[in-house]
């Protein structure tokens, strides 16, 4: 069942009668993405600092925001978390999820970086990827001047900045670090193939489509050939061992339920520490909903609570 919350923002969606962002195209949907956030948003939480920044990478400077939590000494090396906005590898910003950041730096008691990664259509796959770990090194590098802690370095995101965090966390072990203390991914797309029962179970009336994913993939992808590269699909990785502690995250309505609790199953059994977590009756995008959706602060805290034990031990 629905979470009553849910379903009443589904009835009023529906009412709306908005475009899609399919029929509209990338650049307004991306206006209309940021349009929609107010009303389900909660207010900005104080942070005691909130600064656009910029770090080099591989296609030009990518934009950051870098979060310190309330009562952070100035000068404290802070552990910290970088970033990934969902939004398809086509729509969301540093501004779409501010609110989560600073409730995350504000619950961990962490530093965090969100990142402005290049997106589709303009900047093709492996764009987001390449600006992703890039964001990663160049905090881990620039850690004395950011006032952070290199050795208590953590990645998340939510769906497609849950797939980047979850590509970003296998490079890095591949590159033989930066050492990550934990990757979170929140209701995370792991697998570009689309084929599972929730893909075909929550197509349609539950905020994303089916047909809304295969447009994402147009945007992002240079062809369905991406769909097989692990960095796309990071269930097709050839190996998943020697990563570092996950939490994932699921919607029980949610078109990519299943390829996330797929991806928690293959790192468990790749021998790696996971936690699974599945809101059961919550839609997909919903940890930036607090204002009307409970369980969004719900995960929040238990994300934040679970940073806060990692960068502790």
């Amino acid at each position: 069942m629905l979470d009553p919350e849910a379903q009443r923002l589904l009835d009023l969606v529906a009412a709306a009668n908005r475009p899609t962002f399919e029929a509209i195209g990338a650049e307004a949907a991306r206006k209309l993405y940021k349009e929609t956030r107010a009303a389900v948003t909660p207010d900005a939480p104080d942070v005691s600092k909130a600064l656009n920044l910029a770090a080099p990478g591989p296609h030009g400077p990518i934009p950051l925001r870098y979060y310190r939590p309330l009562g952070a000494d100035k000068k404290q090396a802070l552990p910290v978390l970088l970033f990934y906005h969902g939004g398809g590898w086509v729509v969301g910003d540093l501004d779409t999820h501010d609110v989560v950041c600073r409730t995350l730096a504000n619950t961990a008691g962490c530093a965090v970086v969100s990142v402005d990664y290049r997106m589709g259509p303009e900047h093709k796959f492996p764009a987001a990827v390449d600006d992703a770990f890039a964001a990663l090194l160049w905090v881990v590098e620039e850690a004395k001047e950011l006032h952070i802690d290199p050795s208590r370095v953590a990645v998340g995101g939510d769906s497609a900045g849950g797939n980047l965090a979850a590509v970003v966390a296998l490079l890095a072990r591949d590159a033989g670090g930066p050492a990550l203390k934990r990757q979170a991914l929140i209701y995370p797309a792991t697998n570009m193939v689309m084929d599972t029962q929730s893909h075909r179970s929550f197509a349609e009336g539950y905020l994303l489509t089916h047909s809304s994913m295969t447009w994402f993939q147009l945007m992002y992808l240079n062809g369905t050939q991406d769909r097989e590269d692990w960095r796309a699909s990071p269930l097709k990785a050839p190996s998943l061992a020697g990563l570092p502690p996950a939490l994932v995250i699921v919607a029980g309505h949610d078109p990519l339920r299943d390829e996330g609790e797929a991806y928690a199953k293959a790192l468990q059994a790749a021998g790696n520490e996971v936690t699974f977590r599945e809101f059961a009756g919550s839609i997909h995008g919903f940890i930036t909903m607090g204002r009307v959706l409970p369980q969004a602060n719900e995960a929040l805290a238990e994300i934040g609570a679970l940073l806060k034990a990692d960068f502790a031990g």
